[in-house]
């Protein structure tokens, strides 16, 4: 009897490992879950409880195809271990106005300028624009808590950006 368990031992072993390899590069390559916590968002995120958002990685195939009012992850070019979710206010070329600086900048190429809808924010506003090459994904969809599933809606502050 024991020698009859390793073969569905095995079987399902296999299935396993697939199932984890599978899970693993679609959450690297397509598509992954992201627990977004903290104020720096709010309205478009609530801090409590804690928002659960889909994050499309296939923008970054296509040249980091990004458009201004995105919301975005990226590691943090102060802590490299943290993810961090911002709108994505600014591509490269494109002048900003710095509303606390009174200075209108321009964005480097290959980099962003990127903020929190809450002005108490820790952003492009305190550590400068962003290398593209940070970036993680765009978030699409509120998956999770069930009353606020839905599509992030993408917009942009009034007057403060002047495209190339």
């Amino acid at each position: 009897m024991a020698a009859g368990r390793w073969p569905l031992l095995r079987s399902i072993a296999r299935g396993c490992l697939a199932g984890a390899l599978i899970g693993v590069t679609v959450n690297d390559r397509y598509a992954s879950i992201l627990t977004v916590r903290g104020s720096s968002m709010h309205p478009t995120f609530e801090p409590h409880p804690a928002v659960r958002v889909l994050v499309d990685r296939l923008c970054l195939d296509a040249r980091y195809g990004f458009s201004r009012g995105d919301v975005v992850v990226f590691r943090s070019p102060t802590e490299h271990r943290s993810l961090v979710v911002k709108r994505l206010i600014a591509l490269p070329g494109d002048w900003i106005q710095v509303p606390a600086a009174q200075e209108i900048r321009q964005i480097p190429e290959g980099h962003c300028w990127v903020e929190g809808d809450s002005p108490c924010s820790r952003d492009s506003r305190s550590y400068g624009p962003i290398p593209l090459g940070l970036m993680q994904g765009r978030v699409t969809y509120i998956v999770w808590p069930p009353n606020r599933i839905g599509p992030v809606e993408r917009k942009m502050p009034e007057g403060r950006v002047m495209q190339r």
